[in-house]
C-alpha cells in the first residue's frame, strides 16, 4: 500500500477526536462552497458538488451543515470567497508531495506551507515538477474475502481494477465520479469496505526503507494536513506494512 491510501488508513485506524472531526468538517464545507460557486447549487446537474456532498455524508456531516455550505457557495447566504491552489514539493527521501489548498488569503497559505516544509526537512518545488505524475482516481480499500469475490463484485459495480494491498486487503480503483456508488455496491454485496475516497494517485512510487525517513515523511504530511487551508496532501511513498507499524506506533 502506498502514499495517500496508506496515510488515510492510518488516520482511520487512529479514529477522529472531536477537534479533528471539526477540522475535517470545516475543510469539506469549503469544498462544498467552491463546488456550488463554480457549478451551481443543484447537485443533480453539478457533478463536482454531488461528489463532495457524498464525501460530506461519508464523513457524517449533517444535512443542515451541508445545506448551509452549499447556500454560501451559491451566493444564497453570506460566505467567504476561496481560491483553489496546488503546491508541490518533496519530503525527505525524494518523496513527491502534492498539496491542495482552498484559501481566502494566498500569501498566508503560501507562507504556512513553505514554513512547514522548511521546518521539517522538505522542500518546495516549481509548479509541474511533481504534479505531472498524479491523476485523480477513486480508490477503495476492501478487507477480507478472496480476490475472485472482490473482483466480481467490483467489476459489476463499474470499477476498473482490483489489486492486493496487504494481508487480506484489496485495493479497488475506479473513475472518481462513481467511487461512492462502487462503495455502496460492494457493501450491498456483503463486503467490508474500509475506506473510499476520490484521491490523486501517482504513476510512480518511491520505496522507503529507512525508518528515520519514514518518520519524517509522516511528520511532514501530518503537519501540512493540520494547516487550516490545506484540504488534502497526496504522496507517492511506498512503505511496507511492517515499517509503517513501527514508525506510527
Amino acid at each position: 500500500m502506498s502514499g495517500h491510501s496508506k496515510w488515510a488508513t492510518i488516520k482511520h485506524k487512529k479514529g477522529a477526536a472531536d477537534k479533528a472531526r471539526a477540522k475535517v468538517f470545516n475543510k469539506i464545507a469549503r469544498q462544498l462552497e467552491v463546488a456550488a460557486r463554480e457549478g451551481g447549487a443543484d447537485a443533480t446537474s453539478n457533478a463536482s458538488l454531488r461528489t463532495v456532498i457524498l464525501k460530506a455524508k461519508a464523513a457524517q456531516m449533517t444535512n443542515d451543515a451541508i445545506d448551509r455550505a452549499v447556500k454560501r457557495g451559491a451566493g444564497l447566504s453570506d460566505g467567504g470567497t476561496y481560491e483553489a491552489i496546488t503546491y508541490e514539493g518533496y519530503a525527505p527521501g525524494g518523496v513527491a508531495l502534492l498539496i491542495d489548498v482552498l484559501t481566502d488569503n494566498r500569501n498566508r497559505s503560501g507562507a504556512d506551507v513553505r514554513s512547514t516544509f522548511s521546518k521539517l526537512g522538505g522542500s518546495m518545488a516549481e509548479p509541474g515538477a511533481v504534479g505531472w505524475q498524479f491523476s485523480r482516481r477513486g480508490v477503495l480499500s476492501v478487507n477480507g474475502s478472496d480476490e475472485d469475490t472482490v473482483m466480481m463484485a467490483a467489476l459489476e459495480a463499474g470499477a476498473d481494477d482490483v489489486s492486493a494491498d496487504g494481508d487480506a486487503v484489496w485495493r479497488v480503483t475506479c473513475d472518481p465520479s462513481i467511487v461512492y456508488d462502487v462503495r455502496d455496491a460492494l457493501q450491498a454485496a456483503g463486503l467490508d469496505v474500509g475506506s473510499a475516497e476520490s484521491t490523486m494517485v501517482s504513476s510512480l512510487t518511491v520505496e522507503v526503507t529507512d525508518a528515520d525517513d519514514a518518520r519524517k515523511i509522516l511528520r511532514i504530511m501530518d503537519a501540512l494536513e493540520e494547516l487550516d487551508d490545506v484540504q488534502d496532501v497526496y504522496s507517492n511513498f511506498d512503505i511496507s506494512d511492517e515499517l509503517m507499524e513501527e514508525v506510527s506506533a
